[in-house]
């Protein structure tokens, strides 16, 4: 496995999944313009402290990022959303996910 590039995939994935620009998300972190860019078509690649900020700016750990098993983002929110339901709410919709599992 290529992990350098999976790493280039990996980020554009989020970003894309976040719905904001490469543009965007380099001033958000207080970079140039084309500073997502750049690593997204592979002519750099953040410094540990670069990807660290990356990390923060679409709120997950440097484990998640890595785990590409779920969509963090999504999985973020949706546990979000779930800590809001009653406990007989929340059972409910675990029944839900079961059966839609099943099939």
């Amino acid at each position: 496995m290529d992990y350098i590039e999976w790493f280039y995939n990996r980020l554009t994935a989020l970003r894309i999944q976040k719905g904001v620009s490469a543009r965007d998300m380099s001033l958000s972190l207080g970079q140039s313009e084309s500073y997502i860019n750049k690593i997204e078509n592979r002519r750099t690649l953040p410094s540990f402290t670069g990807f660290l900020y990356i990390c923060e700016y679409f709120d997950i750990t440097p484990q998640e990022f890595f785990n590409n098993s779920a969509p963090p983002l999504k999985s973020k929110e949706l546990i979000q959303e779930l800590e809001k339901l009653s406990p007989e709410q929340t059972e409910h919709i675990l029944q839900i996910v079961k059966d839609l599992n099943q099939k």
